[in-house]
This record gives C-alpha cells, structure tokens and sequence, in this order.
C-alpha cells in the first residue's frame, strides 16, 4: 500500500469515527429528553430518532457497514420529514426550523462520510457526495432565509387603496399623551409620506442628563409634548426640560430631585392654559393672562409629589399646593417613601382639573390606596377622590380620613371625554395579584374593568369590568381610546376602546359600559385551583375583533433554535399545567398565557382617523409559574424587583397560605421562549370590518440573541414589543418599542417597512410628529432610554426631518 494510499484510509476511518461520535451524541440526548417526554405522554418521535441515530452510530464505528448507515440515515431523515410535515402545527418557516435543520445536517454529514468510505462502489460514493452537497445548499438556503420576515399575516382587505375621507378638526398641537383628547394618536400632517420617508435624517440631539444609567434605572417611556414652539420632555428620574421644537435647544430645566428604589417612570406631563380653559369664567381668564404659570406644565414624580411649573420659565407656580407642589401620599396609608405607591402616568389635564392614579406594588394585604385623584390645576386643592371603598361618594376625606387600603389601582392612563363629562379609567386588580381567596364584593367588581366617573364629581358612572377575579396579573395597562365605532346594526357609536394583555380587544358604548362589538361569556378552568381560592367560571371573551397573539399553546407549538432545545421546551410543557386561557395559579407549575407581561402593554393604538384603521403592538412571552406555600418559601431568594428582574427568585405574594409566586419565562437553555416566532408583532385592523388587515413581526434579533447576547444578525423574527405606534393622515405608521435599536416607518396600509434610522440605545416610547408653526417643517421624535431590561441605555431626545430643498 502506498502513502497516499494509507492516508486516504486514514481520512475515511476518521470521518467515519468523528461522525459516529457525533451521532451517538445527538442520539443519546435525544434518547435521555424523549424518554422523558415519552413518561409525559408526549410525543414519541424524539425517543425514536435517538435510537436511530445510536443504531447509526454503531454501524459507522463498524468496517464496510457504510451502505447499511447509508440506508439508516435516509430512512431517519424521511421518516423527520414525514413527522415534521404531521407534528407542526403550520407548514411554515419558523415551526419546521428546529425540525428539520438538525436532522438535514446530520443526513449531509452522513452523506458525506459515505462518499469517504473505500468500501463504498464509486457510483454510490459520488451520489452520495453529490446529495451532502445538495443537502449543504438547501442548509445554506434556509440559514439565508433566516434574515427574510416569516409569520406574518395579509388579511382580506390588505392592499386596498388609502382613501383620504374627512376628518374631523384636528388640534394643532401635542397636548396630550395621545395627541388629542382622544387618544388616537393620529397626526393630520402629509409633508412626510411613503414616497419621501427614506429621505428623513437627523435634525437635531437633545441629551436629557438623565443621571440613573445603571440596572434599575428605569425605562425612557416617554413621549414628549409639543405646544406651539416647544417641546415638553421628562426623564425617568422626572427632570423636565423645555426644548425648542426647531433647534432641540434647551430653554428651562426643572428637577425635582425626585427618588425612589423602583419603577422609576415618567411617560409625559401635562399641560393647561388657564386662558382659554372654557371650564372657568372669562373674567377668571382674562385675570391669569398677564399672570406668571398662565400656562403651566404638570408632573408627578415618581416620590409621589405632584408639580405645577411655569410654561414658560420652569419656575414653581408659587400658588399650586406647597409653594409648588402636592403631597400625593397623603391618607394614602403605608407607602413606605414611595417604595409601594407612587404614579407611573402622566396627569391628565381636563378643563381646570388634573386626574392621576399610581402604581401599587400588589404583593401583600394592606398595600396603599388604589384611589384616583383630581386637583385643582390653578391650587393644587384636592376637589374629588373615586376610591373603590366609597365610590359613589367621591367627596375629598378630612385631614384624619385614610382612603381605603389594598383597593384597585390605576397605574396606565386614563381618558377625558369633554362632550360627555366622564373620565374612564382602567384598573389592575386589588392586591396580592395572584390570590384572591379573601377579596371581597366591592374588588372583585371593580378589579380590572373600565370605570366610568364623573369628571366634575368623581361619582361612579358605570363599570364594565373585562377580566373577573384576576388572579393573573391581568391590569388593564393601556390607555383607553375614544373612537366612534359602527355596531353590528350600522349605526355609528360613541365608543371607548380597550386593549388587554390577554390579547383581547373590547369596543365600549362610553355612555353606557354596554359592548359595540360582540363579547361572550365563555366558561374557563377552575381546577385545579390554589388554596382557598374561588375562580370565575366565565370569562368575557371579545369574539366581534380579531383577537391578537393569543392562539392556545400545545406541546406542538413549543418551539426551539433546535431539535435539542424544542424538545426541552416540550418536556417543560409536558410537565407544568395548563388548560388553556385563565389556567388557575396553583402549586405546581402552571404556564400563563398570555402572560402578564401581554399581549397588548402600556404603549396603547393609534386610529388611523381618515380609514378608521387601528394599529396596535403586542409581545408573545409565556410564562411559568407557581405559587409557593410559607414552608417553602424558605428555600428561595425574595426579590421585588420588575418582570423580568425576578426571574428564578420568590416574587412576595403574602396572602392565605402562600408566601410568593416564583415567576419565570417558558424559555430554553439557551434563554429563548418556547412558543413558535413572532414574539412581537404589529397589527392593523379595519374598524369598518373587524377584520385584520395585516401583521407583521417587528424587530430583530440584532441586539438580542441566546443567552442573552447581542447575535448582531438582523433576523426578523418579531421580537417583544413596548412602547406604541403612531400613525399619520399620509399613510405612515412609526414605531420604535422593539428590541433592537430602530425607528422605522412602515406603509399604514400593508405594513411594509419604508425606512428605519439606527438609534444609541432601544427606544419604548411613542414617536412624536409635529409640524413646527414657524419654520412649517414636519418632524417625528423620539425619546430613547434604553429597552427594558437592555443593559444599553441612552438619554437622548432625536427629531427627524426632510431635507431642506435648496
């Protein structure tokens, strides 16, 4: 035998053991997880392919046995594709990926062995060599299509054109977090359209100072308000700043020096003229004219004060409560420095009146006040107070009369409907969160539903609540949004629209609390139930609007980058309760979906006013849960911190027989969800239809990958969402809430993505677009922070706009 001889042998024989090792590895942790999955009465498929590949294994370690494994590893992989084709439950992208892609490398690999063997016939040497290098380009094939959107949805009327119909009078200003009073968040504006976006650069960077830049610093959730030449801008730590809408130079800066150890916020301020609020008298107007604080800007801080500042100076308005400010903790009971109370909203401003709620930290009995509030906006007097303990008697308390503890909380914003003189707000549930064995008559009726009240007395109105007993965490988190909506009947309504984190869309007649678009009272689980706990047995389901990101999972749904983490997924899913929507917290592990992170959160829709379009965002993380006794309890680290901050720790949940509730992602090893991509999407729905018009997976897994680390590969799978959108008379929506590091614009009607502009740091609020009333140039801003729970964080403040033609 010759020396080339002697080391083609050599080669064949190492190929033949590396590949036999690799396989006897894929097969022996195939056969370890499907067993165990197997014992769960999952399927048996992994178990199967594990022996194959052992039986595979073994034949490579054997001589001249290359054409049985040959024939083996065909058959493995045909019977993989038969049962991927069978078991996904979409013959889609992403849900035969971790199917197929290991499978198919173990088939080239073994291709390619067998064209190495000397025992082989040539012919079957060179097939053999020519189907691995088929299989190496459909693998290729498939890591390229990676990088293109998959899961998205184009419903019936999806390429319609735009009709510009008439709209009615829009405010030339960003008064308030919505734009309008409203809460569309539609601007009126067509200087930037889909056929100039791609040209929007950076007009100017404003940087806020913000000083918290480290782990719980909070998130920038706001959004910036724009009155005339100015911008209103706030931080997290609820520094504000007034900034020139042309130049982005700052004009006043106020901190309030404003501390507390969690949920640190500011979503906006508000603002009120008292010269031409139509709720006072002319002479009180005419009176405040030439007066400093004419024109004030309102903020609450997150140490649960409340100021009134100069518009136009920043100064304290020396006539607004404590030379400048209100005490919000007051007769609010155990708010421990703001540690379990304080406002995570802005104030919002209708007529002479300010309302707030704030953010209650749900985990033991006895927690602060859930109350809301109004003040006068001129004194800082306190005028009304809705508090669930005494809700048709909404007078202020005497100094001595605490408001009642462990009530219903408004932590999102609520609305100001001025041709109804109603103010709606959306609550959470009463605390502890997730046990609710002892709430009594007056929680469970106004825990997380839409109250209605009195603007001028704080009187309840009506409550439509849309999640019974919530032991979920279900809070209703969104601002709620004033639109006419047409009933099955034709006839045009006035109506609120609420989003839910359980996906679920609600059309509200907001005379009445009645429903616009069908709602069924379906039964859900309650077995197997937490101790002492008393579950509804119904809950409404919106089955008049599309129902978003929240198709039931299965053990077919679990996802996975590959076979090996999909079959974990499926062994933990096996292995946790869940039956469905509303599954009962319990003991064991149970799987919450969707969770309580949403569905739909915080950042709310924007109504494309001229085509009656609704464009909303949502996220797609389940969870697994359990709630944990006091014996137990011992055994674990106690944290407070914020979704996802606790995950593998005790949340407190001290209430009945239990301790806490340890909270963690359904995710695998490698630190990615379980369920199927998208994680997040943005949706378009036809109000005139019901029906969605589109969806589509927004951002990438550029700044976020397994194990928490950047992958910088620009996949599209949609990625969890924050933030809202904001949608325009041209036909452009802008979003920024994505994981990655973007603002893009996509076409309102079809959602494709026009432009996107890199930004220092992910972004969660909403864009901001203004036309400037001096220079009449058109401009979208956005506030970026950082993305929850990213460890980049930014303070800037960039606007956008077109060239200027020379």
């Amino acid at each position: 035998m010759n020396i080339t001889s002697t080391h083609r042998s050599w080669a064949a024989s190492g190929s033949r053991i590396t590949f036999a090792l690799i396989s006897l590895a894929v097969g022996l942790a195939l056969l370890f997880g499907g067993f165990q999955l197997m014992r769960l009465g999952g399927s048996l498929y992994y178990f199967l392919a594990g022996a194959g590949y052992v039986v595979l294994a073994t034949l490579f370690l054997l001589r001249n046995r290359a054409a049985w494994a040959l024939s083996l590893s065909l058959l493995i992989f045909i019977a993989t594709v038969g049962w991927a084709l069978y078991d996904a439950p979409a013959l889609a992208f992403w849900p035969l990926l971790p199917r197929l892609m290991v499978p198919a490398i173990l088939l080239m690999l073994s291709l390619l062995t067998v064209a190495t063997q000397p025992d082989m016939p040539s012919t079957a040497r060179r097939a053999s060599a020519g189907g691995g290098v088929a299989l190496l380009a459909g693998v290729v094939v498939a890591a390229v299509a990676m990088f293109s959107p998959h899961g998205g949805i184009k419903g019936p009327g999806m390429g319609k054109p735009r009709v510009a119909s008439i709209v009615p009078p829009q405010p030339d200003d960003w008064q308030f977090y919505g734009r309008n009073i409203n809460g569309t968040r539609y601007v009126p504006y067509t200087q930037i359209t889909p056929q100039n976006v791609a040209n929007l650069k950076v007009a100017w960077v404003y940087h806020t100072g913000r000083r918290t830049k480290g782990p719980g610093a909070g998130v920038d959730e706001n959004t910036p308000m724009q009155v005339g030449t100015t911008l209103y801008t706030c931080t997290p730590e609820n520094v504000v700043a007034a900034i020139d809408a042309d130049s982005g130079k700052e004009i006043w800066r106020f901190d309030p020096h404003a501390h507390t150890q969690e949920h640190v916020s500011c979503r906006g301020v508000g603002y009120h003229d008292i010269t031409a609020d139509e709720s006072l008298t002319i002479e009180d107007r005419q009176a405040a004219a030439d007066q400093p604080c004419a024109q004030r800007i309102l903020v609450s801080a997150v140490d649960a004060r409340l100021f009134a500042l100069d518009a136009h100076t920043g100064g304290l308005c020396p006539g607004f409560g404590n030379n400048g400010f209100v005490d919000l903790m007051r007769n609010m009971g155990p708010t421990e420095n703001s540690k379990r109370y304080h406002p995570t909203a802005l104030p919002v401003v209708m007529g002479h009146l300010a309302v707030i709620g704030g953010w209650v930290r749900d985990i033991v009995h006895g927690e602060p006040s859930g109350v809301v509030r109004a003040y006068d906006v001129r004194t800082g007097a306190l005028v009304w107070a809705w508090d669930v303990g005494n809700p048709d008697n909404a007078v202020p308390p005497d100094a001595n009369t605490p408001f009642t503890l462990e009530t219903p909380n408004v932590w999102a914003i609520p609305t100001y409907d001025k041709a109804l003189n109603q103010v709606y707000l959306p609550t959470g549930n009463g605390p502890p969160d997730y046990w609710g064995g002892d709430r009594d008559e007056v929680k469970n009726r106004f825990g997380a539903a839409v109250v209605a009240v009195d603007a001028t007395t704080g009187k309840t109105k009506w409550v439509r609540q849309l999640i019974h007993h919530d032991v979920w965490d279900f809070d209703l988190p969104s601002q709620p949004v004033l639109y006419d909506v047409t009933n099955e009947k034709g006839e045009k309504v006035p109506s609120l629209i609420q989003t839910t984190k359980t996906g679920h869309i609600f059309v509200i007649d907001r005379r009445n609390g009645e429903f616009v678009t069908p709602v069924e009272e379906r039964a859900v689980p309650t077995t197997p139930a937490a101790q002492g706990e008393h579950l509804s047995p119904t809950q409404p389901f919106s089955v008049g609007m599309p129902t978003i990101g929240a198709d039931p999972l299965s053990e077919q749904a679990m996802w996975g980058v590959s076979t090996f983490d999909q079959l974990y997924c499926r062994i933990m899913f096996k292995n946790s309760v869940y039956e469905g929507p509303f599954t009962p917290p319990g003991e064991k592990p149970y799987i919450e979906w969707p969770s309580l992170l949403g569905g739909m959160n915080w950042g709310g829709i924007s109504i494309d006013e001229a085509n009656d379009i609704l464009f909303v965002n949502d996220m797609r993380m389940p969870l697994r849960m359990m709630l944990v006794n006091h014996e137990d309890a011992k055994h674990y680290k106690i944290s407070t911190d914020e979704v996802p901050g606790f995950m593998g720790t005790l949340r407190p949940q001290i209430a009945g027989p239990y301790s806490g509730v340890r909270i963690d992602i359904l995710q695998s090893p490698l630190q990615v969800p379980c369920n199927t991509p998208p994680f997040g999407t943005m949706s378009a729905i036809d109000l005139r239809t019901k029906k969605l018009l589109w969806q589509v997976p927004m951002g990438t897994a550029e700044q976020l990958g397994p194990m928490g680390i950047k992958s910088h590969l620009p996949m599209p799978m949609g990625m969890p969402t924050l933030g809202g959108p904001t949608s325009t008379a041209s036909g452009l929506l802008f979003f920024a809430g994505t994981q990655d590091y973007y603002l893009r614009a996509l076409d309102s009607m079809n959602g494709k993505e026009l432009w996107k502009a890199p930004l220092p740091a992910g972004a969660v609020a909403a864009p901001l677009v203004y036309k400037s009333p001096k220079t009449g140039k058109e401009y979208v801003v956005i506030s970026i922070g950082g993305a929850s729970h990213s460890p980049d964080v930014a303070d800037d403040v960039i606007a956008f706009d077109l060239p200027t033609k020379e």
